[in-house]
């Protein structure tokens, strides 16, 4: 994992602290930057190396997917990853029901 923190603005990336999780092929990037009203907020970045073709016409791209967090979602974002790796650590792979399958008192009667 590598780390950068830049205390001052920087005018080319808008990146005030970065941070890289290198994960097979992939690479999540989490970046603080400030929005327009200056208030900071969290850039998550997933980027997937796409290989297509072979040999020589092999080309290499990078699908990016982004999700950008608020500080009044904080809390909530952190809570649920929090729980949602606890599970995992207790659970080890146990399917918990989702929400709309723990409901489902479905009383069918059908005439012939």
């Amino acid at each position: 994992m590598q780390t950068s923190h830049n205390p001052e603005y920087n005018a080319e990336k808008d990146i005030f602290f970065s941070r890289t999780v290198k994960a097979g092929k992939r690479i999540y990037y989490v970046d603080v930057k400030r929005s327009r009203n200056d208030d900071f907020y969290v850039a998550l970045t997933e980027s997937k190396k796409v290989v297509t073709g072979e040999g020589e016409d092999a080309r290499v791209s990078f699908e990016k997917h982004k999700i950008f967090l608020y500080q009044e979602d904080f809390e909530n974002f952190l809570q649920a990853i929090t729980d949602a790796v606890g599970y995992v650590e207790q659970n080890k792979g146990k399917r918990e029901p989702r929400p709309e399958e723990q409901n489902l008192n479905i009383d069918i009667d059908i005439d012939f």
